[in-house]
């Protein structure tokens, strides 16, 4: 049974389960939680978004608007991980990302893991920038663009087909010469 509210780790206390913490408005994000869940694990992990109604229910004592910012993992003896440590914590519970985890742990390997969640930190702010307003508006995923078929169309003229990646289709455009991004 997942805790109440974090308490106070302690050194001795294991970690038998882990509840990720995510932004669910966050299309990376979402990519990762659906990477996880396919992913062999050691340990059970569950994934909840952030901010939502179950994540204040389970967790009353943690600042969850914080959370929407950086990775948060939950022990289920009430250990709370976040950014860098989040990750490596939840590696340390996939089978195949274990050793993985404990390599990231070393100062050496910290340094590492924290330039990755600086990048995927950099890399979500970019996305709500280039969404603006769109990032949190149901409808749409983290880069701003609504699904169409296969592929992604902003409200800016922007259009993303995986084949080829983004185009301009604004006005003028109609003749499929303008630039790609």
């Amino acid at each position: 049974m997942a805790p109440t509210a974090p308490a106070p780790p302690t050194a001795a206390a294991p970690v038998r389960r882990l509840t990720v913490l995510y932004d669910a408005e966050c299309s990376l994000c979402t990519h990762v939680r659906d990477w996880l869940l396919r992913q062999p694990r050691l340990v059970p992990l569950e994934p909840v978004p952030a901010g939502s109604d179950e994540a204040r229910r389970r967790f009353p004592g943690l600042d969850h608007s914080a959370t929407l910012d950086e990775v948060t993992a939950v022990g289920d003896a009430g250990q709370v991980y976040r950014g860098a440590a989040a990750w490596i914590v939840v590696l340390w519970a996939l089978r195949e990302h274990r050793r993985l985890a404990h390599r990231l742990s070393t100062p050496t390997g910290a340094r590492l893991a924290r330039g990755v969640v600086l990048a995927a930190a950099k890399w979500r702010g970019a996305q709500r920038r280039w969404g603006g307003q769109g990032y949190r508006r149901a409808g749409i995923d983290g880069g701003g663009a609504k699904r169409l078929g296969e592929g992604r169309r902003s409200g800016d003229g922007w259009v993303y087909e995986p084949r080829l990646g983004w185009r301009y289709t604004g006005p003028g455009c109609d003749d499929g010469t303008c630039a790609s991004r």
